[in-house]
């Protein structure tokens, strides 16, 4: 069934000719012009190559004859100012990609459609949680997901083979037991930073606790609960396995050049560090590998953090039906798999995990997402990010502070900021 424009021809620019009559006479209107609807659909820089988005549109746009695409790439930076500027104009693109932390920021600013309707049409019940849930704000689903990245380990594989690991490890336990013996003749078991606090979110989220929890209509932070503070205990375990500084994150130094130097038998990572490691150290082709991070029992891996995308529709659009169909066709199996396969992304649903077969970073990182999950959907969460209120609290508890007390302190400053959502 093919859609038909949904706005007059007017809105879009087009030319409506008449036929002007003599003085005397009387005039009357043409016809409309007729032709397809297009639609403006805003994707981020890097987020596909040019040749998966070019596949895309021709698919499309042979599928719906009444419709064409205007695809333009948007820079990360700044864009956040962007689409909140976007949401409230009166002309906005009919879909945005956005970062899925980024919804809840967005639909409180009443600018999304909801398409809480379109859940089911969609098969929303077997989209990975990690993404369902930062677009799902009070039960209403502003933001559809649409591909999703989340951290794995890598491991040098000659270290593993040195140090007589045969078995991956697939529960905390035995990932403590393995890394401890990596953890010798000179080398690291593990490059851990202090402040990598997505990594411990994750062992938060195994021990059921969770960084900020609602507390009625207020955020409260959550940090200083038993569940965090085990999640905090077990992080500080794994660190000490390695050498990795207590007072900064992943990026200082860059982990991938620590790693680089050959004597770092793991780190945790996006599956895509994998390249910077050997753009530093070519040397290591061939000698890296993979793993999900472990979980407490082997029944399931551990809990990640689930970055990634997801896809909105502003209320401002002229086309709502019909960007929709942008949306289900994004979000649909055939391009969800070709997506999966030429850029390495955890496709929306488990389902489609098939793509990853042979890319071993993907079918590690896929097997994570099954577990994933997403930062608090405060529209205020950023800020949280922005004032490093976790990361100084991982340094104190790892530099011989009072664990509880910090925390406790942590647990404030998230109350406070994300208090502007009260």
């Amino acid at each position: 069934m093919k859609l038909r424009p949904v706005r007059p021809a007017l809105a879009l620019g087009l030319a409506v000719p008449l036929v002007v009559g003599l003085a005397g006479c009387g005039s009357s209107p043409a016809p409309e012009a007729s032709g397809p609807t297009e639609l403006t659909v805003w994707f981020m820089r890097d987020s596909l190559t040019d040749e998966v988005v070019q596949d895309f549109v021709a698919a499309f746009e042979a599928e719906h004859d009444d419709l064409t695409l205007d695809v333009q790439i948007q820079e990360w930076d700044g864009i956040g100012q962007k689409v909140t500027s976007a949401l409230a104009s009166n002309d906005a693109p009919d879909v945005i990609e956005v970062g899925n932390t980024q919804v809840a920021e967005y639909a409180a600013s009443g600018g999304v459609v909801d398409l809480t309707d379109k859940v089911d049409e969609l098969g929303g019940q077997d989209w990975i949680p990690g993404l369902a849930e930062p677009g799902r704000i009070d039960g209403a689903q502003f933001g559809i997901p649409w591909y999703a990245a989340n951290r794995v380990v890598i491991y040098n594989k000659d270290l593993f083979e040195q140090a007589g690991v045969t078995d991956l490890p697939t529960t905390r336990a035995e990932w403590i037991d393995v890394t401890t013996r990596l953890n010798t003749d000179g080398h690291q078991g593990i490059y851990l930073p202090g402040q990598n606090w997505y990594t411990l979110a994750g062992f938060i989220w195994d021990e059921g606790g969770d960084l900020a929890v609602r507390d009625g209509d207020a955020w409260k932070g959550a940090l200083d609960t038993p569940e965090a503070l085990a999640g905090m205990a077990f992080y500080a375990q794994l660190q000490a396995l390695g050498q990795g500084p207590k007072d900064s994150d992943e990026a200082n130094p860059p982990q991938a050049d620590v790693f680089a130097r050959g004597d770092v038998a793991q780190l945790i990572s996006a599956p895509g560090g994998a390249g910077a490691i050997l753009a530093a150290n070519p040397d290591l082709e061939g000698k890296l590998g993979f793993f999900p991070i472990p979980g407490k029992t082997a029944d399931a891996p551990g809990a990640v953090f689930t970055g990634g995308s997801d896809l909105v529709i502003p209320e401002a659009s002229k086309n709502q039906a019909a960007a929709y169909e942008v949306v289900k066709a994004l979000t649909a199996e055939r391009f969800q798999t070709a997506m999966a396969a030429a850029m390495s992304y955890v496709p929306n649903k488990a389902a489609y995990a098939g793509a990853l077969e042979g890319n071993e970073g993907a079918e590690a990182m896929a097997a994570g997402a099954a577990n994933g999950h997403a930062t608090p959907t405060s529209p205020s969460w950023a800020a949280v990010e922005a004032n490093n209120v976790i990361k100084e609290y991982m340094t104190q508890a790892l530099t011989g502070g009072d664990a509880a007390a910090a925390a406790a302190q942590a647990s404030d400053e998230i109350t406070t900021i994300l208090g502007a959502d009260s």
